[in-house]
């Protein structure tokens, strides 16, 4: 725990929070003095992995249903004081597969939570953010893109396009929404050791050619994204709005 409480009394929406980012990206929000709603899919660890951390308000809700979004913004409101600090829009899912042979249906799973959720849920949360920084002088949107949002590679044609959107969304958002003191920022992490990703990096040849192509020669953790979130999250990025903050530990440096 910082100690500092960066986020003291600010009310914020996690999803994706039961594991890798999003779980970490909870836990230090709470550290850092805020109350979190931490939301889910029913069937995962939401509403054990948060257990005795009283700042944490755990929601198990599968963010791409109809529905969920106005449901998970009703919850938030409930859990902290009324009000609606921060929206963190994190849950994805990825798949590979070349484009000859991605089926709709591949297309459309990944869409619905990697874009369409954080449409949803941000258009959603933006009447309780704008009330929020007509009190406070700010508000704030964060969204998981990936550096696949700049670059792309063999098998990641929905992938790729759903962070590309997620970072054109974010971008327009954040003109949209600047004049009532809410930012609109998104994350581009790299490779990050996460439960998504834990089978391909715990193979020992997969694991040393990425850790290779970073500039600091190491895997990102979860807890490096969360860090990088709660920069965007703070009252210092006050000044900072539609960008993308690349936390890849230099993966992309090379050409």
């Amino acid at each position: 725990m910082s100690g500092l409480h960066r986020l003291a009394g600010k009310v914020a929406i996690v999803t994706g929070a039961a594991s890798g980012i999003g779980e970490a990206t909870a836990r230090l929000f709470a550290d850092e003095g805020a109350t979190v709603l931490a939301v889910d899919r029913p069937g995962s660890a939401i509403d054990s992995v948060h257990a005795g951390c009283e700042r944490i308000v755990p929601l198990a809700q599968d963010v791409s249903l109809d529905g969920a979004a106005e449901a998970i913004v009703a919850a938030a409101l409930r859990a902290g004081d009324g009000g609606l600090d921060i929206l963190f829009n994190n849950a994805g899912v990825s798949g590979r597969s070349f484009g000859e042979d991605t089926t709709d249906e591949d297309w459309d799973r990944i869409f619905a939570v990697n874009t369409r959720a954080v449409f949803r849920l941000s258009r959603a949360a933006i009447p309780a953010l704008k009330a929020r920084a007509a009190l406070t002088g700010r508000a704030r949107i964060v969204n998981t893109a990936s550096v696949m949002a700049e670059r792309t590679d063999l098998g990641l044609s929905a992938y790729t396009a759903s962070k590309h959107a997620v970072a054109g969304l974010s971008k327009t958002l954040a003109l949209e929404l600047g004049k009532w003191g809410i930012t609109v920022n998104y994350l581009l992490p790299g490779a990050i050791y996460t439960g998504m990703t834990r089978a391909s990096f715990d193979q020992d040849p997969i694991r040393a050619v990425w850790e290779k192509k970073a500039a600091l020669r190491r895997l990102g953790q979860p807890i490096d994204m969360a860090r990088a979130v709660l920069l965007l999250a703070s009252d210092e990025a006050d000044f900072i709005t539609g960008h993308g903050l690349v936390a890849d530990g230099g993966l992309t440096l090379r050409t």
